[in-house]
């Protein structure tokens, strides 16, 4: 996913809403292929498969953007991390958080 324009710093980007999957699912889930389009959701380990643009998003271990899970409203909301520029790719760090460089269950490739 690409920025259509500049988009400045801790701006919303994207509020994706999402289906929600009990955690008892997700043995299910996994199997298929909306497996790379699930985020992790609330406390007891649910998944929420996002719908919309927050599905698009590319992993970077620098990302330029940032995600929370908006409980209230049954939506995940991307922001800028930082400023982006017209026509630069818009990453997420898969991990959820920007700083992890845990592994992830594919080869990441920068």
């Amino acid at each position: 996913m690409y920025a259509v324009r500049d988009i400045k710093k801790d701006e919303l980007i994207e509020a994706s809403p999402v289906i929600i999957s009990p955690k008892s699912e997700w043995k299910y889930l996994k199997k298929t292929s909306l497996f790379h389009h699930c985020f992790h959701w609330g406390d007891d380990d649910e998944t929420a498969i996002a719908l919309g643009k927050g599905s698009l998003f590319n992993h970077s271990y620098t990302p330029n953007a940032t995600y929370d899970n908006n409980l209230d409203d049954l939506t995940i909301d991307f922001y800028a991390h930082k400023d982006i520029k017209a026509g630069e790719e818009i990453t997420i760090n898969y991990n959820g958080e920007i700083d992890d460089k845990s592994p992830l269950w594919f080869d990441v490739i920068e």
